[in-house]
């Protein structure tokens, strides 16, 4: 008898007509905007024009006294290191399940990313930091992993008893907060990516968040240089002498970037609250589906969306492989259904276990760590499958349609033993 499984003959539950999830959402007035900007100017040396524009909105958005665009979220990261004053030998407390770029680029400085086990959401486990600070402890860098932001409270806490610089990845949290107050704004800086499957999308780009003046101009040294800097640097601050070269480096945003992702921050809470909506309709539904479980979201914390993990139970399905899960969900046409790949534990990539072959010369206090030393980190990993969350009201029947698909497979998981 053939069963009713797609992945062995059956009929796939999800019907709808691929794509399923394209992002960011571009209409008649997102592409009126591109043109006109093409028209306008498609480089901007200076803070001018819709690169001005972009960053007085994200200034307003976030609530900050300064944004500074850049040509990615990598970008960003590496001008916020630069502006903390990272050196050579400092060590830098990350989460250890995180985007390799929220730490990568401090080995650009020698500085050594020291991995801190997380939850099982992938947040960094505040209760795990203060083990780890030793004399050379600089910084901590938070991430807030798919967008559901991590314990700022307590990690505000360790770190200014320690006299760390807090600083925050928040590459998947646009919008995200914590009773109110949103992610990004909790520590000395904050980088962010405009990266396209991103809340906020540019296509590409990143941007810088800090109040603090000097932590701007530092950013701006290390990222921009000439027009920008001898513009925006006080004439008597150390750093202005170096205005026309700035570090060498340019990162400056494309200005159709900034104009795409200036449209989109004019909608990006309306994107939110269908996010929201959905979440909530999914999280209820796979909260009853054998085999998945979903981690709750604490009261006062407003995720940002940017995917809705499920952690993967064998023990519920009669230790079915989740690869054979998973196999089974994409038969069924659910094929948003995803297992994370370069997010992943940090330990687990050739950079972190031997970075001396594209750093020759690195610290010979580079740590390297064993599978197994971060089990609930690589648990984690090794058990989540996520979906990406959509916005629209139309949208639900097709979200519908991938939890049928889910209840299906976790209900003939036998037939895949």
């Amino acid at each position: 008898m053939t069963s009713t499984l797609a992945l062995l003959g059956g009929q796939p539950e999800v019907t709808s007509v691929g794509p399923h999830f394209e992002w960011p959402p571009i209409d008649g007035t997102t592409r009126s905007k591109v043109a006109v900007q093409l028209d306008a100017a498609v480089s901007i040396p200076g803070r001018a024009g819709i690169v001005a524009e972009l960053e007085d909105g994200l200034q307003a958005y976030f609530g900050v006294r300064h944004a500074i665009t850049t040509s990615s979220g990598t970008a960003a990261l590496h001008a916020l290191y630069s502006a903390a004053r990272i050196r050579a030998g400092d060590e830098v407390i990350v989460p250890a399940w995180t985007f390799h770029a929220t730490a990568s680029p401090l080995f650009h400085f020698r500085a050594v990313p020291v991995l801190c086990e997380t939850g099982p959401d992938g947040n960094i486990d505040p209760d795990r930091v203060e083990e780890l600070i030793t004399p050379r402890t600089r910084a901590l860098m938070v991430t807030h992993l798919w967008g559901r932001p991590a314990d700022m409270a307590d990690l505000a806490a360790v770190a200014q008893v320690h006299d760390l610089a807090l600083l925050e990845d928040g590459s998947h949290a646009h919008g995200a907060s914590i009773h109110g107050q949103k992610v990004g704004t909790f520590g000395l800086g904050s980088a962010f990516s405009l990266n396209g499957p991103k809340p906020l999308s540019g296509g590409e780009g990143g941007f810088v968040l800090t109040d603090d003046d000097d932590t701007y101009y530092r950013v701006l040294t290390f990222a921009h240089y000439n027009k920008r800097c001898q513009s925006e640097i006080p004439e008597g601050h150390p750093l202005a002498r170096y205005a026309v070269t700035g570090s060498g480096l340019k990162l400056r945003i494309h200005p159709l970037a900034a104009a795409l992702a200036f449209d989109q921050l004019g909608r990006l809470d309306g994107y939110l609250a269908g996010r929201a909506e959905i979440a909530r309709h999914l999280t209820e539904r796979f909260s009853r589906v054998p085999g998945l479980e979903v981690t709750p979201v604490i009261d006062g914390v407003v995720p940002s969306w940017y995917g809705l993990t499920l952690t993967y139970r064998p023990d519920e399905l009669g230790g079915l492989p989740i690869e054979r899960f998973h196999q089974a969900l994409v038969a069924e046409g659910a094929v948003e259904f995803d297992r994370p790949g370069s997010t992943r534990p940090l330990h687990e990539l050739p950079l972190y276990q031997h970075p001396d072959l594209l750093f020759p010369g690195y610290p010979h206090r580079h740590r390297r760590y064993p599978t197994g030393f971060f089990p609930v980190a690589e648990h984690a990993y090794q058990h989540t499958i996520k979906l990406p969350v959509w916005h629209r009201e139309q949208d639900l029947a097709l979200a519908e349609q991938y939890v049928r698909a889910a209840v299906k497979v976790s209900d003939h998981h036998k037939e895949l033993l």
